[in-house]
């Protein structure tokens, strides 16, 4: 579990947890953009809970059950307070697509001219911003999040998703 620094306010996680059985070893590059996006959405967040808005900041699980992805929360001191679950059926397209984008990417970086690595990562960057933009809409009336948390929940459910892809 990562833990990130005392917060003042309540509208904010302040630990993420992925799940140990669903997430498996990825490839270094898989597990550093999972080190970053914990890191850097513990740093700066927005999350509320609809219902619970008074009780953050949260603790955040994340793991994936049948298919569907399963958003525990609970209060800091880790009383629970709600599990979201959620379909992946509306993120499964944007998911298989940013894979393969990030192959060419991480395959890119390696040897391509820095014209394509740039070109190639502009691709990569426009579909994790469907897939924030889509997460901010499942979430919605559930919990509340900006865009740069919805950017960094996409890439550790995409880190959690990837053990399933036979990565």
């Amino acid at each position: 579990m990562a833990t990130g620094p005392a917060k003042d306010e309540k509208c904010c996680l302040v630990a993420v947890t992925l799940d140990k059985d669903t997430i498996g070893q990825g490839p270094p590059d898989v597990e550093h953009e999972r080190r970053v996006a914990i890191y850097d959405l513990l740093e700066k967040n927005r999350f509320v809970l609809r219902d619970y808005a008074d009780e953050g900041p949260y603790n955040l699980r994340l793991q994936i059950i049948d298919r569907k992805l399963v958003l525990a929360v609970d209060r800091q001191d880790g009383v629970p307070l709600i599990t979201h679950i959620l379909s992946l059926t509306p993120l499964r397209r944007i998911v298989r697509d940013y894979f393969l984008i990030c192959e060419s990417y991480y395959a890119a970086i390696r040897t391509a001219m820095p014209s394509q690595i740039e070109a190639i990562d502009v691709g990569r960057r426009g579909l994790h911003d469907e897939g924030s933009h889509l997460l901010i809409e499942r979430l919605k009336g559930k919990i509340e999040v900006d865009f740069e948390t919805a950017r960094r929940l996409f890439t550790l459910i995409s880190v959690l998703l990837w053990k399933g892809q036979g990565r």
